[in-house]
């Protein structure tokens, strides 16, 4: 599957996932970079370019939404009901490849 098509099949990149995770509360493109970084012990890292066209798939995918800052000097986003959704489906469609995967491996005799 293309990396493209994979919002239109219902599923997500690592970093559309990860996006959306840590938009479950309001904030600024480099604050979603370093709540990432941090969720993720710096194993993953997503840059502006990444993560700004990333955002627009999203945007446009209505998976997330613009809110306005107080401020008004930065966009902010965040996860709309939707894009829980979506989340919620993705988390247990990882769940259980991690388990078809475990299971394999037990067969084997173990990992």
């Amino acid at each position: 599957m293309a990396r493209n098509d994979s919002l239109k099949m219902g599923e997500l990149t690592d970093s559309a996932y990860y996006i959306i995770l840590s938009l479950v509360e309001a904030k600024h493109g480099y604050l979603i970079m370093k709540t990432i970084e941090d969720i993720t012990n710096g194993r993953i890292s997503i840059g502006p370019a990444s993560l700004y066209t990333t955002l627009k798939k999203l945007l446009e995918a209505d998976l997330i939404e613009a809110i306005d800052d107080s401020e008004g000097q930065r966009k902010t986003y965040i996860t709309t009901a939707k894009g829980i959704e979506l989340l919620k489906k993705e988390i247990m469609r990882r769940r259980e490849m991690v388990l078809h995967g475990e299971q394999v491996f037990k067969n084997r005799g173990g990992i």
